[in-house]
């Protein structure tokens, strides 16, 4: 490797380290050249202001660049332009620089232009003052593992899909055999708990491949997404909702999966209660906020510690209710994949209030309406 200006210099021998210490063997016995050895990962020196200082051969073979082409050059360089213009580059170093390091997953792109997903880790070097002298950012290149894991979310998703459609008719059917058998018939009462449970079982499937921590995530109001979490669980009894404060707060989401965890909250709001759901979206000092209230059966306070777990459906469910207690879980899931927090409050006999919250959006970035609602 061709070695450049203003990088960091060689640290001094340790005063007194003894000759036969294990790790002073060990470093003596490290080529200096070491990182041009290494082609699996790409291993990038920045100087503090995060001009390419440094390049092995790795970098060359996953990024593009010969070292020539690319010293000197600022490492905004390696990211798309939305990025770019969301200041992603700067405030990765920011971050390295506060913390020590940052890790962060998502395209780069290559001299050609094309992209590949990568997970990157950029670690702050400072002088023994604390200064930080520059960065050491190490990147490897995932584009083989995310591309069959879309391919395997696809197919889920594909079979979830169509399991739901035959499950749906076969609903359909009970409640038109329904109408000529007594309410209570045991061997009616039981396929509908087994349609039930095939239903609860598609739409987990579902939720896991939206909630995806490697889906896509855009720009989208909060208010947006709750109604259409409505319009997904109660198309037909609006009359059941009121809408309280909705106040467009704008979060940059997987709106899919966000929509989906709030539809769980509703589907257990409407199953254990019969009177109107209250919902409300509004900015904390947390974030953005999304909360829904029913006035219903309430869960017991012994289970509030453990409700989101999967399979804890509470003392209070009884076995018509139907599901698997995966519904919690899977929003508990979705919330923590967007750093955000889920805070639930309850009374016996009064009803629950559950409160999503998740960072707010403060870029600039136009909101996609249609995005919001699809």
């Amino acid at each position: 490797m061709t070695s450049v200006p203003d990088e960091p210099p060689t640290l001094p021998a340790t005063p007194g380290a003894m000759r036969d210490h294990p790790l002073t063997s060990i470093r003596r016995s490290v080529p200096r050249d070491w990182d041009e050895q290494v082609d699996l990962f790409a291993i990038v020196k920045l100087d503090s202001g995060g001009f390419v200082r440094g390049w092995n051969l790795g970098a060359e073979r996953i990024k593009g660049y010969s070292e020539d082409e690319i010293l000197g050059s600022h490492f905004s360089r390696f990211y798309r332009k939305e990025a770019q213009q969301r200041g992603l580059p700067d405030q990765l170093l920011a971050a390295a620089q506060r913390d020590g390091h940052v890790e962060d997953t998502g395209w780069r792109v290559r001299s050609d232009g094309s992209e590949f997903w990568a997970r990157v880790t950029i670690s702050a070097i400072r002088s023994d003052q604390g200064q930080v002298l520059g960065f050491v950012k190490i990147v490897r290149d995932l584009t083989s593992e995310k591309r069959a894991a879309d391919e395997q979310a696809a197919l889920q998703r594909t079979f979830a899909h169509d399991l739901l459609s035959p499950v749906t008719a076969l609903r359909g059917y009970l409640d038109l055999i329904g109408e000529e058998l007594p309410p209570d018939h045991r061997l009616l009462r039981l396929a509908g708990e087994a349609s039930d449970h095939i239903v609860a079982m598609a739409q987990a499937l579902m939720a896991d491949v939206d909630s995806s921590s490697e889906r896509g995530r855009r720009r989208a109001t909060l208010d947006l997404v709750a109604r259409g979490a409505v319009s997904l669980v109660l198309p037909g009894e609006l009359g059941r909702v009121r809408f309280g404060i909705m106040d467009a707060v704008p979060v940059r989401a997987d709106v899919l999966g966000l929509r989906r965890a709030i539809a769980n909250v509703l589907e257990n709001a409407a199953k254990y209660s019969d009177d109107v759901i209250e919902i409300d979206t509004f900015e904390t000092d947390e974030g953005a906020a999304v909360r829904v209230r029913d006035h219903g059966r309430g869960i017991h306070p012994d289970d509030l510690a453990t409700i989101t777990q999967e399979g804890h459906r509470g003392r209070y469910a009884v076995a018509t209710d139907g599901g698997r207690g995966i519904g919690l879980s899977s929003v508990q899931r979705v919330v923590s994949e967007h750093g955000g927090s889920i805070r639930i409050t309850s009374a016996p006999g009064e009803g629950t209030t559950v409160t999503l919250t998740i960072p707010r959006s403060d870029d600039d970035e136009p909101v996609a309406l249609g995005d919001s609602v699809d």
